[in-house]
């Protein structure tokens, strides 16, 4: 199975229109949120409206997966707490979002949202409670924020993570965590797009400008992992190693056979 991770697409069209063109290649991709942008001139209706028909055309192409983001919080709950509304919506296309779970290749894919206050955070609790007596080969969480107290949360200065999915991912133990939301984490020093916590490897593609969104690959068949940026490519292996090793790449792999469809340049 092959997987992309973005996250952070912030309502940047040209970047939905790489993935259109990337999704074909991959069996999975995943927007680990932040579909939207608040500081856009755009209205946020305006947005939503533009960014489903996305949804949709990419849903078409491939198996889509996404969670929601602090940008995509459109609504209150009953419990006033934040929440992505309009997530319902995406759910309704047929795409699995927040609080949905399902199964692909003896691989189980557990969905969260953004969570504002203690109804919600508790919601989160159970859902993966739940999950975790369901029977798979590998578990994979999606889930905005990275853990709090690792490099995928480090901006440079301060850790601006999870430390509810820190406390979970100690307790259930998932097999890979799809996260964004600390724009600049693999770029800071001290910073990183990948982690490993115990068994659990961490991912967070990160933030950047232009046409072409920071991505992972992740592929289970060849165990391998790519990280591309505008500033470097990298690689690292999928299965848990000690000591994990992340190294910098002047050329893609031969497996990756895509990438001269959908990659505009190759960072040197």
């Amino acid at each position: 199975m092959k997987c992309l991770l973005v996250a952070d697409i912030h309502y940047a069209l040209k970047q939905y229109d790489w993935l259109l063109r990337a999704a074909p290649e991959f069996d999975v991709v995943i927007i680990a949120g932040d579909l939207l942008d608040l500081s856009s001139h755009v209205p946020r209706p305006a947005q939503i409206v533009v960014v489903l028909k996305y949804l949709q055309r990419l849903a078409s192409l491939t198996r889509l997966v996404t969670c929601s983001g602090n940008h995509d919080l459109d609504a209150l709950t009953a419990d006033g707490e934040k929440t992505a509304r309009w997530f319902a919506e995406i759910r309704n296309l047929g795409i699995p979002a927040d609080g949905d779970s399902f199964s692909l290749d003896d691989t189980l894919f557990t969905i969260c949202p953004w969570w504002d206050g203690p109804a919600t955070r508790g919601a989160v609790a159970e859902q993966l409670a739940r999950d975790a007596a369901k029977g798979r080969k590998r578990w994979i969480w999606v889930y905005h924020a990275p853990p709090a107290g690792s490099p995928t949360s480090w901006d440079g200065k301060r850790s601006y993570g999870d430390q509810e999915l820190t406390k979970w991912i100690s307790a259930y133990r998932p097999d890979l965590v799809f996260c964004g939301h600390v724009h600049y984490a693999p770029m800071s020093p001290g910073g990183s797009w990948i982690d490993w916590i115990g068994t659990t490897t961490v991912f967070n593609a990160g933030y950047q400008l232009g046409p072409v969104p920071a991505y992972v690959v992740i592929d289970t068949d060849e165990e391998a992992i790519l990280w591309f940026s505008a500033t470097s490519l990298q690689a690292a292996p999928l299965a848990g190693l000690e000591p994990h090793k992340v190294e910098k790449i002047s050329e893609v792999p031969t497996w990756f056979t895509a990438a001269d469809r959908i990659l505009s340049q190759v960072p040197q």
